[in-house]
This record gives structure tokens, C-alpha cells and sequence, in this order.
């Protein structure tokens, strides 16, 4: 039970951390493609929609065993996001760089598979 704490609380805290600045970076995310002002609501929404997410980590944390049904769209979350970014990626829509997003993603999806496993039965 502890590894899934552990788990979800970290990806918790680094999602806040990672996410928020995002809220105050708009220019930076423009300059390498169409200005954010062109579509805040995908910009802004994807943020919050994640953001939200963050939180439901949060809860999954608090008590894992309970909150066991949650981390199966916890896993589709994460693993959903890495095969967009994959798919993109070898479509030539998306550079390199852009793709490397997957990586932290795919970790934590697989640390949710993990402690799915592990909480099984309690």
C-alpha cells in the first residue's frame, strides 16, 4: 500500500509542479507554434482537464485500496497521452523534443500498472 501511495502522491506533486507555471507561460508555448490566444480554450482547458487530474491523484493517494477503481483511467490517462504523442510523432506532426513528453508519462503509467497490481486484494 505504501508503494501506491507513494506513487500516485509523487505524480501528484510533480504534475502540480510541472503544470502551473504553464498558467503564466503562454508566450512561451507560441513561439514555436500558433499563439495560444488562437485557441485558448484547447490551451487553457487541456491544463485544467490535467490539472484535474493531479487532484484525483491526490484522492487515489489518500487511500489507495479504496480508490483502487480510479487507477485504471489513471493508466488510461497517462498511456492514452503517450500513444497521441507516438502517433504524432510518426506522422512527422510533432518534432524530437516534443515527443520526449511521453517519457515521464509512460514512466508513471507504468508505476499506476505496478500499483494497481500491488493493491489487489486489500
Amino acid at each position: 500500500m505504501k508503494f501506491a501511495k507513494g506513487v500516485f502522491m509523487g505524480a501528484a506533486i510533480w504534475g502540480v509542479a510541472v503544470l502551473t507555471p504553464f498558467y503564466w507561460l503562454v508566450d512561451v508555448t507560441g513561439r514555436r507554434y500558433l499563439p495560444p490566444m488562437e485557441y485558448p480554450h484547447f490551451f487553457y482547458g487541456f491544463f485544467d482537464i490535467t490539472m484535474a487530474w493531479q487532484i484525483a491523484f491526490f484522492v487515489i493517494g489518500s487511500n489507495p485500496a479504496r480508490f483502487r477503481p480510479l487507477m485504471i483511467p489513471s493508466m488510461v490517462e497517462k498511456f492514452s497521452y503517450v500513444a497521441t504523442l507516438v502517433v504524432l510523432y510518426s506522422q512527422s506532426r510533432i518534432s524530437t523534443a516534443d515527443v520526449q513528453a511521453a517519457i515521464p508519462d509512460f514512466l508513471l503509467g507504468i508505476l499506476f500498472a505496478i500499483a494497481f497490481v500491488k493493491t489487489r486484494g486489500r
